[in-house]
């Protein structure tokens, strides 16, 4: 029967084909030792691969021990590395668990690659995925998080999935096949350890099924989830303008605006807190900023403007080209407003290329009276990323023309203009 849901589960799922060489992490403990042996019996090229951590002292050398005499009695080919995970945990600023992980996927990567494998195969089963559900449901999470483990997560392959630890204990004990116990799994320091050793045992006298049950859930919201994803992926499409910028007006029309700024945002960098902030100012007064580790989010009238956190543009690559030209006749000014056209013997060189500052006024094009640079880039609606980027040419302390806009007044061409000068920035 063991057999049986191992074979179902790979052909449903369709894990790998039967030709196919599949890298096996093997640990020592129960399940590794069943998934190596279950492949195997069913007739699959395997190679594997052990990783010791230098974690529980002894333990770590006689878990490498066993494991190289059972692989030498199968006859299967064995791949040994020995990690300084403390070391490692230490240099990157991570826990020892997360070490762990990393550095035992990027070496199974690099094997599977050195053997020529398909797959790589872990021995995660249908327990280890309820935990995963408890963990998961009692730090809060959404529906990816409520899936258990997958079955397939790029080149990693769980074929246990669909057995218990029981029934993965039973097949071993049928073969006569030994195994080894990591000592820290029978402790109750670890938070999925606690669920494994008190919360489960508990939820199993109020449903002795419980496990089965919360895997079924788990697959059906799976199945739903695969049904949200892409429903959020046309929403998502259908409130974005372009990129970086969001409409709202679409946004509240969403049947759920929260999970459609969940889906956008969080992939940057803003937490749940921080969406429903963001989901608050949708109804609030333009302006908010939201910051990310790496992102700025800013709530600017009728959308969401979203870029990289980064300090203001530097506008020392930006380079002022002019020319000066003597006035011919059938001479027509630019309406073209990324070319200035000024009145050459008005103007000081030279020129200057800078950033707009507070207190910058200008007479603009067509006007008599002074106005503030910062007023007329509000009346243009200018969000705060595009003022940011707003970029000014002087001669001497006037300024001639705020860049891509207006030009000054005083410096327009007149029909006393004799010399125009041409002005453009790239």
């Amino acid at each position: 029967m063991f057999r049986q849901k191992i074979n179902q589960s790979i052909s449903e799922k369709r894990l790998f084909a039967p030709d196919d060489k599949i890298l096996v992490a093997l640990s020592g403990g129960a399940d590794s030792v069943a998934l190596l042996r279950v492949l195997l019996l069913e007739g699959y090229t395997c190679v594997a691969a052990h990783c010791n951590f230098h974690l529980r002292g002894e333990e770590s050398d006689r878990d490498e021990n066993f494991v190289r005499t059972l692989c030498s009695n199968l006859h299967v080919p064995l791949q040994v590395v020995h990690f300084d995970t403390t070391g490692y945990a230490s240099q990157k600023g991570i826990s020892i668990e997360m070490a762990a992980r990393e550095l035992r996927y990027a070496w199974f990567e690099q094997v599977r690659t050195e053997v020529g494998a398909k797959v790589i195969a872990v021995a995660h089963h249908r327990d280890d995925s309820v935990e995963t559900f408890l963990l998961n449901l009692v730090r809060g999470t959404g529906i990816n998080g409520l899936k258990g483990i997958t079955a397939i997560n790029g080149v990693i392959v769980r074929p246990l999935l669909d057995v218990s630890r029981e029934e993965i204990l039973e097949f071993l004990k049928n073969l006569h096949q030994d195994y080894v116990t990591d000592s820290t799994n029978l402790q109750d320091e670890y938070t999925r350890n606690k669920l494994r050793l008190n919360v489960i045992p508990m939820l199993r006298e109020i449903n002795p099924s419980v496990c089965e049950s919360i895997a079924e859930t788990a697959r059906r919201l799976s199945d739903v989830e695969a049904v949200y994803r892409e429903a959020m992926k046309v929403a998502c499409a259908r409130v974005t303008e372009e990129e970086g910028r969001f409409s709202i007006p679409r946004i509240v029309k969403e049947v759920s605006p929260l999970a459609v700024l969940f889906e956008l945002f969080h992939p940057y960098g803003f937490n749940a807190a921080q969406l429903k902030d963001i989901y608050r100012s949708l109804e609030a007064e333009s302006g908010r900023l939201f910051y990310s580790e790496n992102y700025v989010l800013l709530r600017d009238r009728d959308c969401l403007l979203l870029k990289k956190r980064e300090s203001l543009p530097d506008v020392s690559h930006k380079i002022l080209h002019h020319e000066v030209r003597e006035i011919e006749t059938g001479f027509k000014v630019s309406r073209d407003p990324k070319i200035a056209c000024l009145d050459a013997d008005k103007l000081v060189e030279p020129l200057t290329l800078r950033r707009w500052q507070s207190g910058d006024k200008f007479i603009p094009f067509g006007m008599n009276g002074f106005k503030k640079v910062r007023d007329y880039l509000r009346d243009r609606k200018f969000t705060l990323f595009e003022k940011d980027n707003q970029c000014v040419v002087c001669s001497g302390n006037d300024i001639v023309w705020l860049v891509n806009e207006r030009t000054d007044n005083r410096f327009r061409v007149t029909e006393n203009t004799r010399r125009v000068m041409l002005l453009w920035v790239e």
